[in-house]
């Protein structure tokens, strides 16, 4: 596998979910398999169906989170410097059109959240950021049609 670009807080977040899902919803499972199979006739036991359900679910979400963290690539953004941006770095950009300021860093995939201001390094309003400068205009594919911002501050933090 490739490596995977990450933040330390984004690595931390998802060993924490691994050990969570291992150590208390591994155990969870077992136990309400083991009690709906108390119950007699598994073929029509829909407490047995969901628990095994769900233990495919957890079961493939290790195996999933176990892949990310062993191929992780941790990037510390406050050890960078610059003025271009690249992973890690907090930009802030205007809409072109309306002056309306927004702040975005560019973290993993795993760890993007558009609540907290954190976009995907593979999301296109990142990709028109990577390698331009602070004055630089980016266009962006928007389901409205393209959407023109510029680049205002490049921060590494």
């Amino acid at each position: 596998m490739e490596k995977v670009p990450m933040t330390r807080e984004g690595l931390t977040v998802l060993e924490t979910e691994l050990r969570r899902l291992k150590n208390e919803e591994r155990l969870a499972i077992i136990r309400a398999i083991a009690e709906a199979r108390e119950h007699g006739d598994l073929s029509e036991n829909a407490e047995y169906h969901a628990a095994r359900e769900r233990q495919s679910f957890v079961e493939g979400r290790i195996t999933e989170l176990e892949g990310v963290v062993s191929c992780a690539d941790v990037i510390d953004p406050s050890k960078l410097t610059g003025s271009t941006v690249r992973f890690g770095a907090t930009v802030m950009i205007a809409d072109e059109d309306t002056d309306e300021e927004l702040t975005y860093q560019i973290v993993g995939a795993y760890e993007a959240d558009i609540t907290q201001g954190k976009i995907s390094v593979t999301s296109p309003m990142s990709r028109a950021m990577i390698g331009k400068s602070v004055g630089d205009s980016i266009e962006v594919a928007a389901p409205g049609g393209a959407k023109g911002y510029e680049i205002c501050e490049v921060v590494f933090k």
